[in-house]
């Protein structure tokens, strides 16, 4: 289930003219039969700011597909943003980005690919937004058959535009070098190597 899907054209308008919420917000109350907390809606409005920031750039066609808040089937996991399009070989690609608000993070000693960091109010142990987005790729590339039989490549990475570097590192870590290779983590002041990386495998729109 898709609670937001269009193209990139259409989702840059959507907020500019500051109407991607409301949308996002109305299409999730259809999809799920109920509202969510007001953080959800407020990291909702950030993140999609930061991407139209992101996609801002006339190398990534106007035509390659946007999906927020892909559920993925028999999951109750959804996944921020998705999109799709066509690489320099005409492979379909589909780059998934896990949105992170987090400030702050700190590495958990003696637990694979597990951080700490405020999260409903409280300080609590999640999954590494590398892992996390990874762990998605995966499940997808094991259970859909249109991934397995169309070759669709799968590309994962963490956004978390909030984050600034810190020394010691901790989401940045060797610990969490092997989830990192799999999935990039960009952070604040990443967002041109976000486009980067997003240009590099979509070079081509796929209309949705």
């Amino acid at each position: 289930m898709l609670v937001y899907e269009g193209v990139k054209s259409g989702f840059i308008n959507d907020v500019d003219l500051n109407l991607i919420t409301d949308k996002i917000l109305t299409r999730f109350k259809e999809v799920f039969h109920r509202s969510t907390g007001e953080s959800e809606i407020n990291s909702w409005r950030e993140s999609m700011l930061r991407m139209r920031g992101v996609l801002a750039d006339n190398e990534i066609p106007n035509n390659a597909g946007v999906a927020i808040e892909f559920n993925i089937p028999h999951t109750s996991n959804r996944i921020d943003f998705l999109l799709s399009g066509y690489d320099k070989n005409k492979n379909n690609s589909i780059i998934i980005i896990e949105l992170k608000q987090w400030t702050h993070a700190d590495a958990v000693p003696g637990k694979d690919g597990v951080v700490s960091t405020i999260t409903g109010k409280a300080l609590r142990e999640v999954t590494h937004p590398s892992y996390q987005a990874w762990s998605y790729a995966a499940y997808i590339e094991d259970f859909n058959e249109n991934v397995q039989r169309d070759n669709v490549k799968l590309l994962p990475c963490a956004y978390l535009h909030n984050y600034e570097n810190v020394e010691p590192k901790t989401i940045l870590s060797d610990k969490y070098k092997g989830y990192i290779e799999k999935a990039p983590v960009f952070i604040s002041g990443d967002a041109l190597k976000l486009r980067e990386f997003i240009k590099k495998y979509v070079t081509e729109g796929d209309d949705k």
